[in-house]
């Protein structure tokens, strides 16, 4: 995939405003903790992350994306008329039907022609919205998009822990110890191609993408629903970290290979890269296995945790307004989420 026309002229995102420490949510597990003498402080050990945010009790999903789509529409100063498509791109959604973006656009008030749906691709839905918008803007069809996501954490982290506690065996807690790692917030990306009149100086300009899979590994990483009785559901969330971690690496390879290939770079002539946001393993191991400075990426897992889709564009903007990404630099974003799939992004900053 690549792109002439394409730019992102706006990252705007809302943290959730309840911060929930590691050492909160062990203090819920003493008991399982004292059962098999887990040491306290073992969560943010294992995984670097010392707090995460959540959204209150109640809080609808819609409502944090509405909050960073006005914010962008305001940053760019774009005419809402303008958007030829809106896309909510959340894991978590307001509910089956209709889609999470109808809503999203109604409180916008967009035009009647704009295309309004949802994408889901577990961590990559935000980077999966983007070329979706993005081949919409090549092609011609439209000249401006909105990809908007809201996660909250809040309810499986309940639920997990619930189970966590119902069943204490050491092959629950290593198959829910990812899930603790969750956080919670908003994005709205807005691309256009370019020609309209914003008030933005920001002029991201996307060049190219790739992305590969490797589905024989679905199985992994899983969030859904299971039965508890009789027409009773519940949340639930398991994943084989370490097995996870392995396949995505390898796969992380070979996209990073063929990405490169496509652009015709080599490993130095990019300049920064923003990663999805897991825990501290999966940041060393990526960037090792890419041959990438550590130096080169600006974590944030440390203090917001894995926000699923919602990590990797809040993380570029915050490392934005830090001065980290300057005009100019050749920047890579680096997705891996569960399927498996891999999606890797070249960015002219």
């Amino acid at each position: 995939m690549k792109y002439s026309r394409v730019f992102i002229n706006s990252l705007a995102y809302e943290l959730a405003p309840q911060v929930v420490s590691s050492s909160d949510l062990e203090s819920r597990l003493a008991p399982l903790y004292q059962k098999f003498r887990i040491p306290m402080g073992q969560l943010a050990a294992l995984t670097g992350i010392t707090e995460r945010r959540w959204w209150p009790k109640g809080h609808r999903l819609s409502d944090g994306a509405i909050a960073a789509a006005h914010k962008a529409v305001n940053e760019t100063g774009i005419e809402v008329s303008d958007l030829g498509a809106v896309v909510y791109t959340g894991v978590c959604r307001d509910q089956h039907e209709p889609a999470t973006a109808c809503r999203i656009a109604a409180e916008l008030g967009v035009s009647k022609d704009t295309a309004i749906y949802d994408i889901s691709n577990a961590c990559l839905g935000v980077l999966s919205g983007i070329l979706d918008i993005a081949n919409r803007i090549e092609l011609g069809q439209i000249k401006a998009g909105m990809v908007v996501s809201c996660e909250s954490a809040r309810d499986i982290v309940d639920a997990t822990i619930e189970h966590m506690l119902a069943e204490p065996t050491m092959q629950n807690f290593a198959q829910s110890l990812a899930t603790l790692t969750g956080g919670s917030g908003a994005i709205a990306v807005i691309l256009t191609d370019g020609s309209l009149p914003l008030k933005t100086t920001r002029q991201h300009q996307l060049l190219g993408a790739s992305h590969l899979s490797a589905p024989e590994h679905h199985q992994l990483c899983q969030w859904g629903l299971q039965e508890a009785g009789h027409l009773l559901y519940r949340e639930f969330m398991r994943t084989d970290a370490v097995t996870l971690l392995k396949e995505g690496v390898e796969l992380a390879k070979h996209t990073w290979e063929h990405f490169l290939a496509q652009r015709d770079w080599v490993v130095e002539q990019v300049d920064k890269v923003i990663c999805h946001q897991v825990g501290a393993s999966n940041r060393k191991q990526v960037l090792n296995a890419l041959n990438i400075p550590h130096e080169k990426e600006y974590p944030t897992y440390q203090k917001l945790g894995n926000m699923g889709t919602v990590s990797l564009p809040v993380t570029a903007a915050i490392a934005h307004d830090a001065g980290f990404l300057r005009v100019g630099d050749q920047v890579s974003f680096l997705g891996i989420g569960s399927g498996l799939n891999c999606m890797m992004l070249g960015i002219k900053w």
